[in-house]
């Protein structure tokens, strides 16, 4: 992983990972990649790959919150509702 550098990605606040041999490589080239480029090439995919998995996590933690937020106000509401 000597060759990982972040680069930014079109003005917005998320950050792509790319190595210098990915940069030099790209898989529309007409020359076969040497063994070291295709590795780079899959360390790139994998961790992209984990940093979409951890924001879509993250997403999913974030709304099953808002959601059970918002059944606990309206059984709040309810039980007020009945009692009152």
């Amino acid at each position: 992983m000597g060759y990982l550098k972040k680069a930014y990605l079109c003005g917005r606040n998320r950050y792509k990972y790319m190595t210098e041999i990915h940069k030099k490589y790209r898989l529309t080239s007409l020359e076969e990649p040497t063994d070291e480029m295709l590795h780079a090439l899959m360390e790139d995919v994998a961790a992209a790959a984990r940093e979409s998995s951890a924001r879509a996590e993250a997403k999913k933690k974030r709304m099953l919150q808002e959601a059970a937020h918002a059944i606990a106000i309206r059984r709040a509401q309810r039980k007020g509702s009945i009692h009152g």
